[in-house]
């Protein structure tokens, strides 16, 4: 899953254009780090910091990574 698709799925943002620029405003932190790619691929572990809360990204089997 890419950090803007996490971002949203999360429910941190509505939208992936509201995750874009959140990313893009150097706001969100993977692993400790400013993120500026929003397309960054997140694997199962890594934690997302963004708007004061840490998100761990959940393993998800195959039907649960979505598609629309």
């Amino acid at each position: 899953m890419n950090l803007d698709q996490f971002l949203k799925w999360s429910g941190v943002t509505p939208t992936g254009g509201q995750a874009k620029l959140l990313i893009q405003a150097g706001e969100v932190r993977v692993n400790g780090e400013v993120e500026s790619r929003r397309g960054r691929g997140l694997k199962p572990g890594d934690r997302v910091e963004v708007a004061g809360q840490t998100l761990v990204v959940p393993e998800l089997s195959g039907s649960d990574t979505g598609g629309g």
